[in-house]
């Protein structure tokens, strides 16, 4: 517990928790209020991305975004007022939903947590935090990149692999915190970072192999008549890789918090069942059960992060060595 508050109490720590907090703030302040047809569908409906507008209170209609962009008509289904344009924009427009305002948040962990990193390992002096910072780096490398990449091409992948854990790691525990949104717990933002792995997977086995013997190893040595056939089989397989990654994450970090949700509603459906004692007689199980899920979401939310960058690095290394 000491060493605990060490890494925590040090003024770098102090800055990461002012960072978080901050996020937390804005999103609070900015996002808009949840509407659902009853206590239960307002509950589940905290699980949906909220957009940052002026007024978070106000009637749906008549709320104004703090950020406001037009987009191409063919995008119209992206349209955060369900295709009706307003304001000065005729045409479907997007915003600042509070996601985002966590996933700046969880970028400027990153930078902020090793800022110190590179000093720390040249003359072994730094703070708690820095010191933490470098062995999560050095076991991501040591146990996570090299084991399967190798030395010299996990380091030239180590920067992206760690960019892509302490992103997704800081996300997941910011989502566990009181007030918070979790950014992976929406699909869009588990799915877009499975398009980076593809991409990564793609154009970094062209760079390796060769824009043409990257398409052309992709299928293994069988008959030519059935080229065609393992193509599309491969092809299918490449695409259901990233696929997988988003569905994983997302069901996971969006599944613990349903449990916690659903704890939680039961002390609102034992009040409507038999009033108010049946309520506060609910609540000490309710809110104990939660309580105890959100501990083992510490750790599922560390496990996920790992996991997807694991099967990152299996999949992009799969690229580079066709033979794999």
């Amino acid at each position: 517990m000491k060493r605990f508050l060490s890494y925590i109490l040090c003024v770098r720590g102090l800055v990461a928790l002012a960072i978080v907090a901050g996020a937390i703030v804005v999103s609070g302040k900015y996002s808009a209020h949840h509407e659902g047809g009853g206590v239960f569908e307002t509950l589940y409906m905290h699980l949906i991305p909220a957009p940052l507008v002026t007024e978070p209170h106000a009637p749906h209609a008549e709320q104004e975004a703090l950020l406001e962009v037009p987009l191409p008509s063919f995008l119209a289904v992206f349209d955060w007022r369900g295709g009706h344009g307003t304001g000065e924009h005729h045409g479907p427009t997007t915003v600042l939903f509070n996601l985002q305002i966590f996933e700046i948040a969880s970028v400027l962990l990153v930078l902020w947590c090793f800022l110190g990193v590179p000093k720390y390992l040249r003359t072994g002096k730094g703070d708690p935090l820095t010191k933490l910072a470098a062995g999560f780096a050095m076991w991501v490398r040591d146990e996570v990149v090299v084991p399967d990449m190798g030395k010299e091409m996990g380091r030239k992948f180590l920067p992206f692999f760690l960019s892509l854990f302490f992103f997704l790691l800081f996300l997941n525990l910011m989502g566990l915190a009181p007030g918070a949104a979790t950014a992976t717990a929406s699909i869009f933002v588990t799915g877009a970072m499975a398009v980076v792995t593809f991409a990564a997977m793609v154009l970094c086995g062209m760079a390796v192999q060769g824009p043409v013997a990257y398409w052309k190893n992709l299928v293994p040595h069988v008959p030519l008549a059935l080229w065609p056939l393992m193509f599309v089989v491969e092809l299918i397989g490449l695409v259901v890789k990233p696929f997988a990654l988003m569905v994983r994450l997302f069901a996971n970090m969006n599944g613990g918090h349903m449990v916690v949700l659903s704890f939680m509603g039961l002390i609102f459906f034992l009040t409507q069942l038999w009033g108010p004692a049946g309520g506060w007689g609910a609540a000490p199980i309710g809110v104990g059960l939660a309580v105890f899920i959100m501990i083992i979401e510490v750790f599922v939310a560390m496990l996920q992060a790992f996991i997807f960058v694991k099967l990152s690095v299996i999949f992009v290394n799969a690229s580079v060595h066709p033979e794999h």
